[in-house]
């Protein structure tokens, strides 16, 4: 465990996220939380969380690949855990009908485009089911650290109805985990996104061990580090604020 983490109170964090899950519901009139399982550990704590505030039978895992899956049994098993119901749609019947339609409209699809678009698919089916259900809310499984940098895609796995884990490092959502005795294999999963092949850390250039201390101690020992995480932070905000609005010609 990082030395910033050795007072963290996880049993606290979970009393305290369980309350506020249930203060959401209370509030929205929602009966039932829908959680994309990708076989992670941020949809499974959230699958735990909602259990746990809801009560299994109040939450639905929704497995969504896209063709071949290379977590997908690890997406069910969590769906087992947590989750009264389960549902299974590949959606690759439409994200290759987009792709095809794209390339003959508009032409080829840049990398960016390509790794994005199942993610706003997945989100879309979430909606669906959510709106076949009575009562029901769609989790976002994001935490602060993909957040921080702009790791998440908007409208896709950066949206829904409320987000637990938002204010949660990294580190701090694996000791949430633990204590809430989700097995330790989904807890320490090495994260990727599913979607370009590669880690997350991979992608980002760095571990979120030292984007996580640097968030909650602004402490970074390296200083190329520390500006790439900075300018990333500052590049990607604004899909963490509201959309900008033109009040007669005044932005708001």
């Amino acid at each position: 465990m990082e030395d910033w983490m050795k007072n963290y109170d996880a049993e606290a964090a979970t009393d305290d996220l369980v309350r506020w899950i249930r203060a959401f519901f209370r509030g929205s009139g929602g009966k039932t939380a829908v959680i994309g399982m990708s076989g992670g550990k941020d949809s499974t704590i959230v699958a735990a969380l909602c259990a746990r505030a809801l009560g299994k039978e109040n939450v639905v895992g929704a497995v969504l690949p896209d063709g071949e899956m290379r977590d997908l049994a690890v997406a069910k098993r969590a769906a087992e855990l947590y989750c009264g119901k389960q549902y299974v749609f590949d959606i690759s019947h439409l994200t290759g009908y987009v792709r095809a339609a794209g390339l003959n409209v508009i032409g080829p699809a840049t990398e960016v485009a390509k790794t994005n678009m199942p993610a706003r698919v997945r989100m879309t089916v979430l909606y669906y089911i959510a709106q076949c259900l009575e009562h029901a809310r769609v989790a976002n499984t994001c935490n602060l650290s993909e957040n921080w940098v702009g790791y998440a895609t908007r409208y896709g796995d950066g949206a829904g109805d409320f987000a637990p884990l938002h204010e949660y490092t990294v580190q701090e959502v694996k000791a949430i985990g633990h204590y809430l005795g989700v097995p330790k294999g989904l807890v320490e999963k090495v994260p990727d996104d599913g979607l370009c092949g590669k880690t997350d850390e991979d992608s980002l250039g760095f571990t979120y061990a030292v984007l996580d201390r640097y968030i909650r101690t602004g402490e970074c020992g390296d200083p190329a580090v520390k500006a790439k995480i900075d300018e990333m932070h500052a590049r990607n905000l604004f899909k963490l604020e509201p959309m900008p609005v033109c009040y007669n010609g005044w932005w708001a």
